[in-house]
Order: structure tokens, then C-alpha cells, then sequence
């Protein structure tokens, strides 16, 4: 299988994720986290590329390493928020929502702030 798949094994055969699929689910509650502002901008692009993350837009990653799922998310604050409380609710639902839906153990989430959006 192609290395951009997450493969879990069982007695009856295996089942194949696409990191595609992992990012998209990601990408969806990480926006209904309060005080997100979104994802990646212009001003992320920098530490995407740092991260290998090859559209700064997605600013998503998700990686198999040693069998456990690793997910980089670069996100922007709203200005007034708790960055440290508001990236913990991120790595808390996304923790979640990816062992859930993979069915393997706890992820490694990390969660970088690019930078505080203000309110027009």
C-alpha cells in the first residue's frame, strides 16, 4: 500500500485509511473549536514547509510513525482567547476524534499557532 494510507491490521484482514480522509475529519472539528480562528494562513506557510506540509491552506498533517498516528495543525487563534487553553481543546478533539475513528490508540497531536486574527 501506498505510505500515505493508514493500514490497521486484525485477524480478518486489514482495513486502509487514506491520510487524506484522517485530514479532512480533522480539518472538520478543528473548525468548531471555540477561538479558532482557522487554519493555516499566508502567515503559516513558513512552518508548513518546516513540517512538510505541502499546502500551507490544509495546514494539516497526518503521518503513521512506528504505529502511532501523528498529526501536526497549524491553526490562528481569535484574538482575546486563551492560545494555551484553545490549542488543548484542539489537541483534545482531535486526539478523540482520530482514535475514533481509526480505532488505534491515542494519537500524538501537535498543535502550532501561527499567529491571532482580530475582528473586523
Amino acid at each position: 500500500m501506498p505510505e500515505n494510507y493508514i493500514t490497521c491490521q486484525d485477524e480478518h484482514g486489514s482495513i486502509n485509511i487514506s491520510e487524506d480522509v484522517v485530514q479532512s475529519m480533522v480539518r472538520s472539528v478543528i473548525t468548531e473549536v471555540d477561538g479558532v480562528a482557522g487554519l493555516a494562513s499566508s502567515a503559516g506557510t513558513e512552518l508548513a514547509e518546516l513540517l512538510g506540509i505541502k499546502s500551507a491552506a490544509k495546514g494539516i498533517k497526518v503521518q503513521i510513525v512506528d504505529g502511532v498516528v501523528n498529526v501536526d495543525t497549524i491553526i490562528q487563534v481569535r484574538y482575546g482567547c486563551n492560545a494555551v487553553k484553545v490549542a488543548e481543546a484542539v489537541q483534545n478533539v482531535v486526539a478523540s476524534t482520530v482514535q475514533s475513528m481509526t480505532g488505534m490508540g491515542k494519537p500524538v497531536v501537535n498543535v502550532h499557532i501561527s499567529g491571532v486574527a482580530f475582528e473586523k
